[in-house]
């Protein structure tokens, strides 16, 4: 038997094919001989016969005959314009919807949209609430007001210069900050499921699929306040299940609260403590405007529906909760052990360096027109 022919050409092969033909030769003897002489994966038996029946159709041509279609240079500048508009009209229109529209391949569309036009598609921010105009201003007249009573205290005549730190971010080294402590509540569940981001490994392209199931947050939860400065948390109240907190219960927390204060923070509640919470019922209730009034505290403006612009939402509760996904605990009691151990492990930096951002997530309020802040 003859050895095959290791090295050749689909021309080659081709020209065989309409030499064995011409002949005579029928196609399954074609294709028999072409698999001996040149290997099995020269030629199919199914090829072998697509290119008798051409040849017999009177082809004398070997080489491929131009594709149909759009030539490859549809990346031109009228499909860029036309793939330009057709997502200035439908921001969610898909790869695939544009190619079927405009008929040319997805490859140049995906080519256009990411790397001509620079388009990245991205999931809309969540925010809490949709800003009235209303809404608006009151955040930058409160921004602004807070701006100068900083400046005030600096004895600077312009915001724009208070404390500007190495990094450009501004640093907060006057009364107000020295006596600020910041609060908010939040819901912390016996069970929370760990995030589909925070579950995310390197894996090689070889390593098996990893599943993860889908786990309902448990219902039993407690309430947790966490009173903070710039140094660290001050108070931790956890109000038990079955409770509500409403003003007398807020008020018996700043009782606690003024405690821990005398404990931890001598000479401020001599100085004058400013309080940062959120206009949330009890703590602008009556009964709550008295106890902060007979003790003298001074209560920090905070616009309605701005979680961005108090510390504990944007920096403290995310890590706290991204902390406890994955984790069950079988008793309240700890839960409760486990919040304290995690608040006492921060460091120090943690609790300075968002104190100091206030200054600039003010000013970034004011510059965007009392938009929400996202970082």
């Amino acid at each position: 038997m003859a050895t095959p022919i290791k090295e050749w050409s689909k021309l080659e092969v081709r020209a065989v094919v309409r030499f064995l033909f011409s002949k005579g030769t029928k196609p399954s003897e074609i294709h028999k001989q072409i698999a001996e002489t040149y290997g099995e994966g020269a030629m199919s038996r199914s090829r072998v016969y697509q290119w008798c029946t051409w040849f017999g159709e009177g082809r004398t041509s070997l080489g491929d005959e131009p594709k149909s279609g759009r030539p490859k240079t549809s990346t031109n500048e009228e499909n860029t314009t036309r793939v330009d508009e057709l997502i200035r009209c439908d921001r969610r229109m898909k790869i695939r919807e544009i190619a079927l529209k405009l008929e040319i391949p997805k490859s140049t569309v995906h080519e256009i949209v990411h790397d001509t036009l620079g388009y990245r598609k991205v999931s809309a921010r969540w925010v809490p609430k949709m800003l009235t105009e209303d809404h608006k201003l009151q955040r930058v007249e409160i921004s602004q007001r807070l701006l100068q009573r900083c400046q005030q205290d600096n004895g600077d005549e312009d915001t724009t210069h208070i404390g500007v730190g190495p990094g450009g971010d501004f640093q907060a080294n006057n009364n107000l900050f020295d006596n600020l402590i910041t609060g908010d509540e939040t819901w912390v569940h016996l069970n929370t499921p760990e995030t589909k981001r925070d579950s995310m490994k390197w894996k090689h392209p070889s390593s098996p699929v990893t599943k993860k199931f889908k786990v309902q947050r448990s219902a039993a939860k407690v309430m947790a306040t966490v009173f903070w400065d710039a140094k660290g948390v001050i108070l931790l109240d956890i109000l038990p299940q079955g409770q509500s907190i409403n003003a007398a219960r807020y008020c018996s927390i700043l009782d606690r609260l003024k405690e821990a204060i005398r404990r931890k923070k001598p000479g401020l509640l001599r100085r004058g403590v400013v309080l940062q919470h959120d206009n949330a019922t009890p703590n602008s209730a009556n009964l709550t405007q008295q106890w902060l009034q007979r003790y003298g505290w001074e209560i920090l403006p905070h616009p309605a529906h701005s979680p961005d612009l108090a510390p504990s939402d944007f920096h403290l509760f995310g890590p706290l909760k991204r902390h406890l996904g994955g984790m069950a605990f079988e008793t309240e009691d700890n839960l409760i052990s486990e919040l304290r151990n995690w608040f006492d492990n921060l460091d120090v930096d943690f609790f300075r360096v968002v104190i100091d951002s206030l200054l600039s997530r003010w000013q970034k309020c004011i510059d965007l027109h009392g938009d929400y802040v996202e970082k």
